[in-house]
């Protein structure tokens, strides 16, 4: 992740229409890396199973996922990302649009949106105040916030059923999305940021309890969009932290991926699906 962006001298319609096209760029571009996103989350969806991507931002998993014959639920709380997501995807009835954030209860929240670059708009005070310590984040600004509904995990999982993977970025709000999931889910991802390390390390916590009883979760960890594995074969949570204490000197985002012993296409339906939602 590089965001060492200062774009505040622009009027703030010109800092949304260069955040929206950074992000389409970087997301929707790149053409290599769309192919290999595509090899990694073969694994884990096929034809008819069901994903949530909680963080769709613009789409970029949507997209993939889509390729692979996969419903799914794209969550999103941004007002400009919404209108990503509508345009691209709002008349596909494979891909339910959720105009909300996931927390760890239901009811309403504050999201800090940096306009110029919409990829870091967090939830979290907490995260943002560990961040901007960060030289690469030094010229970032979060100069808008908007209130928005919150819902939970579980709740997803009881209206749409259980996901056969489940992407989970929200910039340092990753806890608190764990926090409203009461069972294991198949496989998930969650993302890694070294200057955020402790709260990553909760988050790992929280995923391996909650598998314990359902064989245990291995792991795995892809850095900064790389859509590639850091290791040859999937590891148990304290070879992970090992792993992850290789990447923190080097300061890049990552993902860690989260898999039980059952978890494939073809296992997870999704439900018979409704129109995207408005």
């Amino acid at each position: 992740m590089t965001v060492r962006t200062d774009h505040g001298h622009l009027p703030r319609a010109l800092r949304r229409a260069y955040g929206i096209t950074r992000s389409l760029v970087m997301y929707h571009g790149q053409p290599g890396r769309y192919r290999r996103a595509q090899r990694l989350y073969r694994e884990f969806l096929g034809p008819g199973d069901l994903g949530f991507d909680i963080g769709a931002h613009v789409g970029s998993r949507v997209r993939t996922w889509r390729r692979l014959g996969a419903h799914v639920v794209a969550v999103e709380p941004q007002p400009d990302c919404l209108r990503v997501l509508r345009l691209f995807f709002g008349r596909d009835p494979e891909v339910t649009i959720v105009p909300e954030a996931v927390g760890a209860h239901r009811g309403r929240a504050t999201l800090a949106v940096s306009t110029a670059t919409p990829t870091v708009s967090s939830m979290s005070t907490e995260w943002i105040e560990s961040v901007v310590a960060d030289r690469r984040f030094a010229g970032i600004r979060w100069d808008q916030s908007v209130e928005v509904s919150v819902q939970t995990l579980d709740d997803l999982v009881a209206v749409h059923g259980m996901p056969a993977f489940c992407k989970i970025d929200v910039e340092g709000y990753e806890v608190d999305v764990l926090a409203g999931l009461s069972q294991p889910l198949p496989a998930l991802s969650f993302e890694y940021l070294p200057p955020a390390h402790d709260a990553a390390l909760t988050a790992l916590d929280m995923v391996d309890r909650l598998g314990a009883a359902s064989g245990g979760y291995r792991y795995n960890y892809s850095p900064i969009e790389t859509m590639r594995y850091a290791s040859q074969r999937w590891l148990d949570a304290t070879d992970l932290v090992r792993l992850l204490d290789r990447f923190r000197p080097l300061g890049r985002s990552g993902d860690v991926y989260a898999r039980l012993p059952d978890a494939g296409p073809g296992r997870y339906p999704a439900r018979a699906a409704g129109p995207s939602a408005a």
